[in-house]
């Protein structure tokens, strides 16, 4: 790590290295739009004398621009380096595994779901469009599909996804960036936990029971959306919240963490 000389009671200044500065400049270009996915950028020798550095200080820029999934580099004499974008279940899997080090328990993730899908269900209401609705049918209609050919060979895991789809459908078209993404990230715990909550379960009319009565609630929330009724909208929605929430964290679900599910 570079940094400066300091007088007593100043603060440390941290120099940025060469490849940071070069990263920071690569990145600044491909977040901007400048560099789009796909594109393919100078090649090292053109490069090289651009920012006028040796290659391992470039290759080490790459290696940071890499790691962060702005670029992929391909090796060999048809090699090169093409701009790329940030995957969200790298995203998802680094949020994860944050959950785990940080000891989340799953009532905890729960929570905020109760709080920030609601919202979503409001936003989605207010702004629905036919496509919006459509698409919330499709996702519910998917469900059902599964749930009326029984439980005899049923694919519990696959039940859940099905139902996540839903809930990932309010937050696409909900007009939030920042919280599509953030329940995209979440995603795999979610489904995971689901999975796992069905799965510990003999009882498969009950299973059933509750799933029919999870359409039946996606249908009458498309019936509002489709309405227009935002009040009616977020309060069926924060029901279902919290009553999927006493639903999923029965027995020692309450007090297990993320980490739990991945052991």
């Amino acid at each position: 790590m570079n940094s400066v000389n300091r007088p007593n009671g100043t603060k440390l200044v941290r120099v940025p290295k060469t490849a940071e500065l070069i990263a920071d400049q690569l990145r600044s270009s491909i977040v901007r739009g400048v560099l789009k996915k796909g594109d393919a950028l100078p090649t090292e020798v053109e490069l090289v004398k651009q920012f006028g550095v040796s290659r391992p200080t470039l290759r080490e820029a790459f290696r940071i621009l890499e790691s962060e999934s702005l670029i992929v580099v391909r090796r060999g004499s048809r090699g090169g380096v093409l701009v790329s974008s940030p995957e969200i279940s790298v995203a998802a899997r680094d949020f994860g595994l944050l959950l785990q080090m940080s000891g989340t328990t799953l009532a905890d993730v729960y929570t905020a779901r109760r709080v920030f899908e609601p919202a979503a269900a409001e936003m989605l209401a207010r702004r629905a469009t036919a496509e919006d609705v459509s698409e919330l049918r499709a996702a519910a209609g998917a469900l059902a599909v599964l749930v009326n050919e029984g439980t005899e060979q049923a694919d519990f895991g696959e039940w859940s996804a099905a139902a996540f789809r839903f809930h990932d459908v309010i937050l696409e078209r909900a007009g939030n960036t920042t919280m599509m993404l953030f329940g995209a990230v979440l995603r795999e715990v979610v489904t995971r936990h689901m999975a796992q909550a069905v799965a510990r379960s003999t009882d498969h009319a009950e299973i059933e029971k509750q799933f029919k009565h999870t359409i039946r609630t996606f249908n009458k929330f498309i019936v509002l959306v489709e309405a227009g009724d935002v009040d009616g909208a977020r309060d069926l929605w924060s029901g279902h919240m919290d009553r999927a929430g006493r639903s999923m964290l029965w027995g020692e679900l309450a007090t297990e963490t993320v980490l739990d599910l991945y052991t």
